[in-house]
C-alpha cells in the first residue's frame, strides 16, 4: 500500500486517514521513503525533517485513538517552499546569508496548515530569494526535472513542483 499512499492527492489521503484505511504513520513513512529514494536524483527537497514528521504522525495517530475531532487535514503530509518561515526547521531563503536560520515561529499559512492536521515533511528548494527562472542556489544547487533530469525544474517553485510531480509529496 505505501507505494499507493504515495500517488494519493491530498484530499484522497485525508479521507484514508479519516476512515482509518491508512495511518498517519503509514502515510508519512511512505512519502519519507519515495524522498529517500528519489530526492538524490532530483533534488526538490532541501531541507528533510523526517524524524519531527514521524513525531507528528504519531502525534496524529494517538489523537485518533483518543477519538479526538479530526481536522481536515489530519496526518496528511506537506512540503514547504524554503522561501516560506518554519519553526524549528532550516529556512535558508535560498541564500547563502541565511544557510544556517532556523526560524522560532511558524509563517502563517504553515500555523494554519498544521491547525488543519498537516504534517510538515520538509522544505523544497527555491532559487534564492525566489529570483530566478531555474530553481538553482550556492546553497542546494539545482532541482531537476523528473521527467527529463538533465533539465531544469524551472523556477521559482521548481523545488516543490517536482517534489508533487515525482510524488515525494502530494
Amino acid at each position: 500500500m505505501a507505494h499507493k499512499l504515495t500517488h494519493l492527492s491530498a484530499v484522497e489521503l485525508a479521507r484514508l486517514v479519516r476512515t482509518k484505511e491508512a495511518s498517519p504513520v503509514e502515510v508519512v513513512e511512505a512519502h519519507l521513503a519515495a524522498i529517500q529514494k528519489i530526492n538524490p536524483a532530483l533534488n526538490a527537497f532541501c531541507t528533510v525533517a523526517a524524524e519531527k514528521a514521524l513525531v507528528w504522525a504519531r502525534e496524529a495517530e494517538r489523537a485518533m485513538k483518543k477519538r479526538a475531532k479530526l481536522k481536515p487535514l489530519h496526518g496528511v503530509p506537506v512540503a514547504i517552499k524554503d522561501l516560506t518561515p518554519t519553526a524549528d526547521i532550516r529556512t535558508t531563503f535560498g541564500s547563502t546569508l541565511f544557510r544556517d536560520h532556523v526560524p522560532t515561529e511558524d509563517a502563517e499559512v504553515v500555523r494554519r496548515l498544521k491547525a488543519a492536521g498537516a504534517i510538515v515533511l520538509g522544505k523544497t528548494n527555491t532559487p534564492e530569494f525566489g529570483a530566478g527562472a531555474n530553481t538553482v542556489n550556492k546553497v542546494f544547487g539545482a532541482t531537476r526535472n523528473p521527467w527529463n533530469t538533465a533539465l531544469s525544474a524551472s523556477g521559482s517553485t521548481g523545488g516543490g513542483a517536482a517534489a508533487l510531480a515525482a510524488r515525494m509529496a502530494p
